[in-house]
């Protein structure tokens, strides 16, 4: 191993910005010429472009799983309150508003926003399989439902859930002035 190439990993290995610096002077060694503009300006090697992807799909995952987090309970109340503000037999829009920004903030983090930069063969549209979690969800209701036509005991807990809408429905009948959110 050479002088020069052990300088060149401890320097790298303290300050990660002299990189750019000792691409230059390799260059320049080679080809005892400075790089012309257009071959300074080449893109980083795609070793580096798949570290940021990580590094960034880290960030992006962590943002990811805290606007998850603050929707848990977030659903919850908005369903409660949408519930309670229904009127003419239609519940209150604030379920639906809650989801609407939910969809607005997963367009924003743009978690899988990395497969702009997947190398050729890799299809961001390939998908196998097929199924969406609402697929899965429509057969799980379908299941249900025909448990409870049944008489099986998802009807026991519909008329138990039934039951605690209509006694919420009557306790704000019975209080017209209380407010639902406190």
């Amino acid at each position: 191993m050479s002088v020069s190439s052990t300088v060149n990993e401890r320097v790298c290995r303290r300050q990660p910005a002299a990189l750019y610096s000792l691409v230059l002077i390799e260059f320049y060694c080679v080809n005892k010429t400075m790089p012309t503009p257009a071959e300074k300006e080449t893109p980083h090697s795609p070793h580096w472009t798949l570290i940021r992807d990580l590094a960034v799909l880290q960030v992006k995952l962590l943002v990811d799983g805290f606007r998850d987090l603050v929707l848990l309970p977030a659903s919850i109340i908005a369903a409660i309150v949408s519930m309670s503000r229904t009127q003419d037999g239609v519940p209150g829009p604030e379920f639906y508003k809650l989801l609407v920004a939910g969809k607005h903030s997963e367009h924003f983090i743009n978690l899988f926003g990395a497969l702009r930069n997947a190398p050729a063969g890799v299809d961001p549209d390939d998908i196998r399989g097929g199924a969406e979690m609402d697929d899965i969800v429509s057969r799980v209701e379908s299941f249900v439902v025909d448990e409870y036509k049944r008489g099986g005991v998802t009807s026991q807990a519909k008329s138990r859930i039934d039951e605690a809408l209509e006694k919420l429905r009557k306790k704000k009948a019975a209080d017209p002035d209380s407010d639902p959110e406190t």
